[in-house]
């Protein structure tokens, strides 16, 4: 999800390609054409450049108040635009559509100074009601996948064409954190908010104001997009950009050896293969992002009257769920599962990420982690009322057995192999586990479930993951109350920490805002709604052989994964090209042909389940 960038989806099959490579001229001038794994188009043609990334993951909808994968962000931050930006070097918000803000002395009153000049990919101009449009639409009608960024946004009032003020009924500290694409209101104002939280695709060309702009997708295989020569802050350095999807890493790894990607995500195995290889450059980067056990907390009420979940009761205990902490070897997930590509988590905040002074990451005091201690599991499971009464060697809850269900989402092996972990872990604390492995899509029916229209959720222990924003709000938000049936996936609620997810957002001064966010970690570490055991590695490679002007966000650290890159990524003048598996059509000869296939990284899930294994 975005599991965006919210929990993750990856893939779709994509099969080996092709290719013939005919060599450039002198410039570095490149045309490349590239074949899909289905329908084998091709894309750009003779003198243009085209980018073609490759990624583990599927865009699952290009309607941004709907998609909830990673990739699907990716999408939308080249094709809109968005009020700012966030600085390649230190993540600092730079202008973006807005050129300068200010806000009143209390916070309450925000102005955003709109670009002139500026016009949507139909050459409509894009004016500063397109943005009270927007963020007044979002507000409205209760736009579940922006409230979060959106709270306290009373209204938007374009003064002029190029003003925008916002009235806030609290102060904002997110305000120049929100992850809101402005969005034409020629087009929108026409759509319904049932038909676009639910029903409207956004089929391509799709009209935005960013660098690039989507002219073809093919759900699970690719998604095409043409630069923008017209964009305000000047056009890309390439001529195309094709977002291709993978089964899965491996296959991106040999494909990238042949030349026919430039950039991906590769498996630990194959990151080895890369370090230090001629031609390539092989990066591990830390995002915020974690990998969890979520656990169906739900308790909830409907027409006045409790109606629970489908999951297990036991599961609403906050001692029961905080008792199997110790259940789990985070060392050895990170050693196994991850390969050592991975830190042992201890809050739901990822480390190394955020930096001192204002570290929003959270760690439990000396003496206080959580170790791997099944024999403490026990004793506390005990201590809350669970306990073999009959000695059949599985604890009891009102004289049955439990047993629980546990889904790995089948997005990637990690998840998998963390997943069989985890059910060897809990059979040897006395708690029976069905384990099965399913696909994005089936898992989030079952997290999202209906019964007689009601949210009914209906599973026991997920394994999924996340990617956060640059600002903690987002991965906060997704434990609050009012994310239930929204980005809240273990449906948990406690009104200590939505009082102080409120109070953190209304603090405007940075350190006391950390203080805030950390109260809000260690609720969340007792009464463990998740289980977060490790905050992943992305091991990246890319071809510096034949392309040039990867940017890093954070420098030095962080993903070549942004906008900063599709805007400033051009082949090297007078590099060879790179050998190529895209087919090439016939007759085309003598022009420079590169295939370059990069990948965007993170979420899209899947479908195929995995048999149940019983443990």
């Amino acid at each position: 999800m975005k599991k965006r960038f919210v929990g993750l989806s990856r893939r779709h099959v994509v099969a080996m390609l092709a290719a013939v490579l005919v060599a450039g001229t002198a410039t570095g001038v490149v045309s490349a054409l590239a074949a899909s794994p289905s329908s084998s188009p091709s894309f750009g043609g003779a003198q243009k450049v085209v980018l073609q990334v490759g990624f583990d993951q599927s865009v699952d909808s290009l309607n941004p108040f709907i998609g909830y994968q990673s990739i699907s962000w990716d999408v939308y931050n080249l094709n809109y635009d968005f009020l700012v930006n966030y600085d390649a070097a230190n993540l600092e918000p730079v202008p973006g559509i807005a050129e300068s803000w200010s806000h009143s002395p209390d916070g309450k009153v925000w102005t955003f100074h709109i670009r002139h000049g500026v016009t949507w990919q139909d050459g409509q101009p894009l004016t500063a009601a397109d943005v009270a449009f927007t963020f007044n639409y979002i507000v409205d009608h209760k736009m579940a996948s922006f409230t979060s960024y959106t709270s306290w946004i009373t209204h938007v009032v374009a003064t002029d064409p190029y003003t925008a003020v916002f009235s806030c009924s609290q102060p904002k500290a997110n305000m120049l954190e929100m992850w809101v694409p402005i969005l034409p209101e020629h087009i929108w104002s026409k759509l319904s908010p049932d038909d676009a939280a639910n029903k409207f695709q956004n089929n391509p060309p799709i009209i935005g104001s960013g660098p690039f702009q989507v002219v073809k997708s093919v759900k699970g295989s690719y998604v095409q997009m043409v630069a923008n020569k017209d964009y305000w802050a000047g056009a890309p350095k390439i001529d195309e950009l094709v977002f291709r999807s993978y089964t899965n890493r491996d296959t991106m790894a040999e494909e990238l050896q042949q030349g026919s990607i430039q950039y991906c995500d590769v498996s630990p195995a194959q990151f080895q293969r890369y370090t230090n290889k001629a031609g390539f450059t092989a990066q591990k980067v830390m995002y915020d992002s974690l990998e969890n056990i979520g656990i169906n907390c739900y308790a909830g009420m409907s027409d006045g009257k409790p109606w629970q979940s489908l999951g297990n009761p036991v599961l609403r205990d906050w001692r029961f769920r905080n008792a199997l902490n110790w259940a789990i070897d985070r060392n050895k997930i990170a050693a196994i599962a991850y390969q050592g590509a991975a830190i042992p988590a201890t809050g739901f905040l990822p480390s190394s990420f955020w930096k001192a002074p204002f570290d929003y990451h959270w760690d439990p005091p000396a003496g206080q982690a959580y170790t791997y201690d099944p024999a403490k599991a026990k004793a506390l499971l005990a201590a809350a009322g669970y306990t073999d009464t009959n000695g059949d060697g599985y604890l009891d809850y009102h004289g049955k057995p439990i047993s629980l269900r546990l889904w790995a989402c089948n997005e990637k092996n990690e998840l998998i192999v963390t997943g069989k972990l985890l059910a060897g872990w809990l059979k040897d604390i006395g708690i029976k586990v069905t384990y099965a492995t399913m696909d994005d899509g089936a898992l989030s029916a079952h997290l999202y479930n209906l019964v007689n229209g009601k949210f009914t959720p209906d599973y026991d222990l997920f394994i999924w993951d996340w990617d956060g924003d640059f600002d903690p709000g987002f991965l906060c938000s997704i434990f609050t109350t009012k994310q239930i049936n929204g980005w809240s996936d273990c449906a948990w609620s406690d009104p200590a920490y939505d009082k102080l997810f409120e109070d953190q957002y209304k603090e405007l001064d940075t350190a006391k805002r950390v203080q805030l966010i950390h109260q809000m970690e260690q609720i969340v570490y007792q009464q463990t709604p998740y289980i977060v055991y490790a905050y992943p590695e992305e091991l990246q490679v890319y071809d510096t052989a034949h392309w040039q002007g990867w940017v890093q966000q954070p420098s030095g650290t962080g993903s070549l994964d942004n906008r900063w890159t599709y805007l400033d990524v051009r082949p090297k003048a007078g590099a060879a090209a790179a050998g190529s598996k895209a087919g090439i059509i016939a007759g085309i000869a003598a022009a420079a042909v590169v295939v370059v296939v990069a990948i965007v990284l993170l979420l899209t899930r899947r479908r195929n389940s995995g048999a149940a294994e019983e443990e």
